[in-house]
């Protein structure tokens, strides 16, 4: 092979890892299906790259894990965390921070909803009642899903989820919760409040037999966070831009596919209550 050939496979290779390290990828939790979540940041990632003058690529996982380990090993530099994964991520990646998040998730709640046929109805107080049927939770480290409502059942019966329900079970994800709820698969569930609402907004056929009959008590829930080497990969500052970005994302389509009102500036002390709640559980290390 000639001096030139080599050159100019060097330089190719060059501009190949050039254009690669110029790639922003992000993710998020697969917190409700593929299709939908597909259709929700594609459109984020289009915005995002008009915003900040880099290439950005929504990359989909599998689990909540998955979207942990993907963010620990750099195959992506920003997320859309749930509290608890949020918590997860950035206990492994040093000096990531949580920049983002919905001005809702300051003070989210999860929805207990029952079937119809469980006679369950709407209560202020925690419903004892509930003790003896069969329960959902969504993702296994879902802060809405699992962490929270496992918290407050633990809180209020002084027994464990296994100890008050007949059956105590793990949909995977909210939009799944509500579909086993709603079918009678299990009588009892725990979601994510805003996807409930969602359903409700698009008048799912859902909604008709599962009902809400109790929320918990408000905790800080989802955050954009970003890895803390970014700065050195895309230039002083590009932190504050993206934080910039989301903050000022005002497009109603795109927040009402989160659903969000908008983005707020946050931190990680913001979630310190569900690093202590995860280690209380044995979630957390």
């Amino acid at each position: 092979m000639s001096l030139r050939t080599l050159l100019s496979a060097a330089i190719l290779l060059a501009g190949l890892s050039a254009a690669e390290a110029e790639t922003l990828y992000f993710s998020a939790i697969p917190d409700e299906d593929d299709t939908a979540l597909k259709a929700r940041f594609d459109k984020v990632a289009d915005y995002l790259a008009g915003e900040l003058g880099v290439d950005v690529e929504f990359v989909p996982v599998k689990s909540y894990a998955a979207s942990v380990t993907a963010f620990r090993n750099d195959q992506i530099q920003l997320a859309w965390f749930g509290g608890l994964t949020g918590v997860q991520a950035r206990m492994v990646s040093p000096g990531a921070r949580a920049i983002a998040q919905g001005a809702e998730d300051r003070e989210f709640v999860t929805y207990f909803i029952a079937n119809a046929e469980t006679g369950l109805t709407a209560s202020d107080a925690f419903p004892m009642e509930m003790e003896g049927h069969s329960f959902t939770f969504g993702a296994k480290t879902s802060t809405s899903g699992r962490l929270m409502p496992d918290f407050y059942i633990r809180e209020e019966t002084g027994k464990a989820p296994e100890e008050f329900f007949s059956r105590v079970g793990f949909s995977g994800d909210h939009s799944q919760t509500l579909r086993l709820v709603s079918t009678g698969a299990y009588e009892i569930g725990a979601l994510n409040f805003s996807v409930y609402d969602k359903a409700v907004t698009d008048g799912l056929p859902e909604i008709e037999t599962a009902k809400i009959i109790w929320k918990t008590p408000p905790y800080p829930d989802y955050s954009w966070t970003i890895r803390g080497d970014v700065d050195a990969r895309f230039g002083e500052g590009f932190t504050d831009r993206v934080q910039a970005a989301l903050i000022g994302m005002t497009d109603p389509d795109l927040l009402a596919s989160f659903p969000r009102s908008g983005f707020i500036p946050a931190s990680n002390a913001d979630y310190a209550p569900i690093e202590t709640v995860g280690k209380e559980l044995g979630l957390l290390e």
